[in-house]
């Protein structure tokens, strides 16, 4: 905090001649520098992030109501079943001497296949709820990345000389060489 404070005290010190210097006292500018870049992040990021959960919130919900929908129809489906099961078990009271194994088999299979059915939609509903999350998490993510690089460069350009600009660029080049050397 006291270097904060000296910062800011220093000011009152420098030459008042319409003079500009850079203030290179790193544990000084740094907290300020931080909270520029997090101020502007939070005031003009929050209604574009907010707007996109909210669209997202509203895709997903809407694959949920027809997910929804989809299961309604297959319940529906299981009782249609169900009641064609019932008349085939009348059906296999009146038969059972000639063809009980045959109708047997009938009810088994009309059962799982009518399962499976449903097993099959509710897992496509989980998958797709599961896959619409991970597609709205990676949107946000993206898009917060983006809108923190644009204010760190806006912040680094506003903040950079020419000869501080210029060594960042030699020491970045130098790193990237160093990196593909050991690469190779």
């Amino acid at each position: 905090m006291k270097n904060v404070t000296d910062s800011f005290v220093s000011l009152g010190h420098w030459p008042s001649a319409g003079s500009f210097g850079f203030n290179t006292d790193i544990l000084a500018t740094n907290p300020i520098n931080l909270s520029v870049v997090l101020g502007v992040l939070i005031f003009f990021g929050k209604g574009v992030l907010s707007d996109l959960l909210d669209n997202r919130k509203q895709k997903i919900l809407n694959t949920i109501r027809n997910s929804e929908e989809l299961r309604g129809g297959a319940i529906e489906q299981l009782e249609k079943a169900r009641a064609r099961l019932r008349k085939v078990e009348i059906e296999a009271d009146q038969y059972r001497v000639n063809e009980y194994s045959q109708i047997e088999r009938d009810k088994f299979n009309l059962i799982n296949s009518t399962y499976k059915t449903l097993e099959q939609r509710e897992n496509n509903k989980n998958e797709t709820i599961h896959f619409e999350q991970q597609r709205a998490i990676n949107q946000v993510r993206q898009r917060v990345f983006q809108q923190a690089l644009q204010g760190a460069l806006g912040t680094l350009n506003g903040c950079l000389n020419n000869e501080l600009h210029l060594r960042t660029i030699s020491a970045n080049i130098g790193i990237l060489g160093a990196m593909k050397e050991i690469t190779d």
